[in-house]
């Protein structure tokens, strides 16, 4: 390990230089990362990283899936609801049903069992890679929420498709009422441990005497024992990640001091940052060693066979997009529906496009033990691995570079998001400045006229100019000051809550601007 060391710190540095790249020349930096670790798995004497599979998805995906809960906007989840959750779960089994049909009619030694757990692996989309590839485009506010919503559940959903066929495989048997209870508890019970945990978590940071280093420490926790718990009662600890993570989000400012929220967000940005890159870099430096292990076929097979579930996998998710929005269309003359809106042929397309795999894919395909319980050999294991890369390089190379290209060319409707975000933003910050001025003359109407300072304060919101200076004014306006902060911080709240149009990173924009704000009083 010690003697490798040199070798993983220049690793870093690569994939921080290729990051740096990808963005200079506008490519999505997983698509770099991989080609990058395939060719350097070449280069003689390099030394090979081996990580024990049990521990994959502990080391990658709990950190991972939590900073995801803490970004996606509940609010935006809760009103796309029924499209989330069709693309979760339905458009993930059928893609995962599709993969199991036709590897089993097409690969040789591949049962149903050992096909649906393929399925699992490569089914769900990289929300990494699509939000890698979409910060270079613009696409209506509406399909990004799709997409970070949808990015949260498949993970849960294809690895309890991928549990289950573990299971058949070593069981060679499924019994249907058990799976059914046991699929049940991997929910509820996933759902439950998370909200649970998440909640103590809430308590111990609201009133055990933390600051804002023992925060960040408790948070870097979380996800981990969340994780853990869950899995140890054989419930879905990635939906009980989620769900920890999605409680703690929505309720952040009610048990998080500002310095706390200021500091973790760079300190979670820059884990998720490097814990990305090495995902990415791993799936090309891990290809040596998986196709050594391939025995009795040849690489052309193996690799036509990647190219098979390729396809599949890419037809199979925009059959279900246009699929989806059919049902949509036809379920909103009966029920309540997001938006009553026809979104056309070019929205579906682009859903059904952000097709990429990557950390979730790998992370399961790893995980396969090499034996069985009885001692046997994982039947196809190597193959699957295999396969798995393929899916993961060509999705990465076909839909990753083709999907700026569609966006652009294709120039999706604006219907979705009538006015733009600076609109938005100026009409808030409008709407936050009169509520604050109506807050200090009501009531601090006494002091104001007197108050020099103070009348600072009551002209910043008039003229909506940057702020005041600090050094004027006394230790009772910074009373007052830290008030009207919280008061707009509670506004801000209610007023995400009310008006569903408005877009929620608008408002968590303008809620970090008020702890930066209130930083700056405190420690002054």
């Amino acid at each position: 390990m010690l003697e490798n060391f040199p070798f993983y710190l220049g690793l870093i540095i690569i994939i921080l230089l290729l990051i740096m790249l990808a963005d200079k020349i506008k490519v999505a930096y997983p698509v770099l990362l991989v080609l990058a670790g395939l060719a350097i798995s070449f280069i003689p004497k390099v030394p090979v990283i081996e990580i024990e599979p049990d521990l994959i998805f502990l080391i990658f995906l709990p950190p991972l899936l939590y900073e995801a809960a803490w970004t996606v906007s509940w609010k935006e989840m809760w009103r796309w609801r029924r499209i989330i959750t069709s693309f979760a779960f339905i458009v993930v089994f059928l893609s995962a049903l599709s993969v199991a049909l036709v590897a089993n009619y097409f690969i040789p030694g591949f049962s149903l069992a050992l096909g649906f757990l393929l399925g699992g692996i490569v089914s769900p989309p990289d929300a990494v890679s699509a939000g890698a590839i979409l910060k270079f485009v613009r696409v209506p506010k509406t399909m990004s929420s799709i997409l970070e919503g949808e990015s949260l559940l498949n993970d849960a959903s294809s690895l309890i498709i991928f549990r289950f066929a573990m299971i058949a495989v070593a069981t060679e048997q499924f019994i249907f009422y058990k799976a059914a209870i046991s699929f049940s508890w991997m929910i509820i019970g996933g759902v439950a441990i998370g909200l649970l945990i998440g909640w103590l978590f809430m308590k111990a940071h609201k009133y055990l005497p933390t600051n804002a280093n023992v925060d960040i420490v408790l948070s870097l926790l979380t996800p981990y024992i969340i994780y853990i718990a869950a899995e140890e009662v054989h419930s879905s600890g990635v939906l009980a990640v989620v769900s920890g993570g999605l409680l703690l989000s929505n309720n952040r400012h009610h048990f998080l001091s500002s310095r706390s929220r200021i500091q973790g967000v760079n300190v979670w940005k820059s884990l998720c940052f490097i814990l990305n890159g090495l995902v990415f870099m791993l799936i090309g430096l891990d290809l040596p060693q998986i196709t050594s292990g391939l025995e009795g076929m040849s690489i052309t097979a193996a690799v036509g066979y990647g190219v098979l579930i390729t396809f599949v996998l890419i037809i199979s998710r925009l059959l279900s997009a246009y699929g989806a929005v059919i049902v949509t269309l036809v379920a909103r003359n009966f029920i309540t529906v997001a938006d009553r809106r026809n979104p056309g042929y070019k929205t579906p397309f682009i859903l059904g496009w952000t097709g990429m795999r990557g950390v979730v894919s790998l992370a399961a395909a790893l995980s396969i033990p090499v034996y069985l319980d009885n001692g046997n050999g994982f039947p196809q294991r190597n193959l699957i691995l295999f396969i798995t890369f393929i899916v993961i390089l060509l999705t990465l190379l076909i839909q990753g570079l083709t999907l700026p290209f569609f966006i652009k060319k294709i120039k999706l409707p604006a219907i979705y998001d009538p006015l733009s975000r600076e609109e938005v933003s100026t009409i808030l910050r409008k709407d936050l400045a009169e509520y604050s001025l109506q807050y200090l003359k009501t009531t601090y109407q006494d002091q104001h006229e007197s108050n020099r300072s103070l009348q600072q304060l009551i002209q910043k919101w008039e003229h909506h100019s940057k702020g005041i200076d600090d050094e004027s004014i006394g230790n009772e306006v910074k009373t007052i000051y830290l008030d009207l902060i919280n008061q707009q911080r509670q506004w801000l709240i209610d007023k995400n809550k009310e008006d569903q149009s408005i877009d929620e990173s608008i408002i968590r924009k303008q809620m970090y601007y008020l702890d930066l704000e209130e930083e700056k009083l405190i420690h002054f």
